[in-house]
């Protein structure tokens, strides 16, 4: 996906209905030794840093349960749409874990550090509607019969990226990404790097002869 340019946007969802991802087996860690959990943990960190590093914007549709790594998961993604009955929690305190695969990290930065910890240390879940009062997700949905409503959000939210020009969303990506980790000055120089790059590209002279001309422009990502 990082390196095919035909990809826009990249939704995840799942098969399985009324359940986003349940997080670990734990009866599959149950058979491993210390040194093949940390290990374990290690590999699964790296899946998330991937996906969080995916250069197009990235929609978790969460239809159902996210736990655990499942909503480490999710909070690896640039945006989330959740069911109104979803169930999302940093559940591992109550199985004597704490979340290993960014979970300490992202959740924080998504809805502040006080709800973060309140949220870890209780291990506690809530639903797509909590979930949106506090910011962890972008949008919530009632349930629909085919238990897809998530997704099909998701789909709407992915349609309204698509026309936009695809070099551009991802620099702004990237800029917030980066910005987001450093002091604001650091920022600004960030922000002003991806817009160089940003300068001398096709789909920007396209939009501003679209905006001249008064017709919607045709962007072709480069």
């Amino acid at each position: 996906l990082r390196f095919d340019e035909k990809v826009r946007v990249v939704v995840f969802k799942s098969e399985v209905k009324g359940v986003f991802c349940a997080g670990a087996d734990l009866k599959e860690r149950a058979k491993m030794d210390d040194a093949e959990v940390a290990h374990f943990v290690k590999r699964l960190r790296n899946l998330m840093d991937e996906i969080a590093a995916l250069p197009v914007p990235t929609i978790a549709a969460i239809d159902g349960y996210a736990l655990g790594g499942g909503l480490e998961l999710a909070l690896a993604c640039d945006l989330r749409v959740a069911a109104s009955s979803a169930k999302m929690g940093l559940i591992e305190t109550t199985r004597g874990l704490l979340p290993g695969a960014g979970g300490t990290q992202r959740l924080p930065r998504c809805v502040g550090v006080g709800l973060a910890k309140e949220l870890i240390f209780t291990g506690r879940q809530i639903d797509g509607q909590q979930a949106f009062s506090m910011g962890l997700v972008n949008h919530t949905v009632p349930q629909n019969n085919e238990g897809d409503g998530a997704y099909q959000r998701a789909l709407t939210l992915a349609k309204e990226i698509l026309p936009q020009a695809p070099f551009a969303v991802k620099m702004g990506k990237l800029a917030i990404n980066r910005g987001m980790e450093v002091d604001i000055a650091s920022g600004m120089a960030i922000e002003g790097m991806c817009y160089a790059q940003n300068i001398p590209t096709r789909d920007r002279q396209e939009g501003m002869a679209a905006f001249r001309e008064k017709r919607p422009p045709n962007f072709i990502g480069k």
